[in-house]
């Protein structure tokens, strides 16, 4: 079983527009699905920590009905962590959910920054989905390099921006600052489902992208516990072939002593 910890935007409201917002429902549900049909644990925390605004839930999506109603998960989003305060070594995979507000609170959240950096760096692997990657920028690794740097990142795009009559409200067009910061903006097309893999960092362009986000890092989640696994066997061989040979070394001594 491995630990995911989801993280939520905390604003609640676009730019001075007093439009509600928050995080995406769809885009935590369907991942939350997936992770947990095998067998992983879920965490939450949030920028700003307690109970993190949502989006509208669709009515008609039983997998969004199930995670609204889960009690665990209830009991999570009920009073998320704030993310400055989140011990990172406790997480093998950090996963960013997206939501227009994230635009507003990710890209300078030093806690958040420090948070990403620090699970990649210890060998874990970063999710991120639709507005979410906007938790990548101005993430440097111990290695000195911004994490999108010269990797693939699926994001929502410029022209589904345009299409979702936000284009003229965000702060930012999330593609543009990615490629700025020397990511390759990989899409398909508008509200097209589109997920990216580079080693450890699994992106995804929009909602109908979410589940299949978590689907890859599900897949890279099974080769490293195949790793493990295999890593335990040949331990518990060396294991065994040393007490066999310290067996076969007092046999022989005390037929010598006979």
């Amino acid at each position: 079983m491995k630990k995911i910890l989801m993280v939520l935007t905390s604003v609640s409201e676009l730019g001075t527009t007093g439009e509600k917002t928050g995080y995406n429902v769809a885009e935590a549900a369907h991942p939350w699905k997936v992770f947990k049909d095998s067998g992983h644990f879920v965490d939450f925390a949030s920028i700003k920590g307690g109970q993190p605004p949502a989006d509208e839930v669709d009515a008609d999506d039983p997998i969004q009905v199930a995670f609204t109603k889960d009690e665990t998960t209830r009991a999570g989003l009920y009073n998320t962590a704030r993310v400055d305060v989140v011990d990172p070594e406790q997480y093998d995979a950090v996963y960013l959910v997206g939501g227009h507000g994230t635009m507003w609170d990710f890209p300078d959240s030093e806690g958040l920054q420090r948070l990403v950096a620090s699970v990649y760096d210890a060998g874990g692997l970063v999710g991120a989905v639709c507005h979410g990657p906007a938790g990548l920028l101005n993430v440097e690794l111990k290695n000195g390099f911004r994490l999108v740097q010269g990797r693939d990142v699926a994001a929502f795009t410029n022209d589904e921006e345009v299409a979702a009559g936000k284009d003229k409200v965000i702060p930012f067009f999330l593609a543009d600052r990615l490629e700025e910061q020397g990511a390759r903006h990989v899409s398909a097309g508008v509200f097209e489902e589109k997920v990216a893999v580079d080693e450890r960092l699994v992106t995804g362009q929009n909602p109908a992208s979410a589940a299949g986000v978590a689907k890859e890092m599900e897949k890279l989640f099974a080769e490293v516990i195949h790793q493990e696994k295999a890593e335990e066997q040949h331990e518990a061989a060396a294991l065994r072939a040393e007490k066999d040979a310290e067996k076969t070394a007092k046999k022989e001594a005390a037929d010598t002593e006979h």
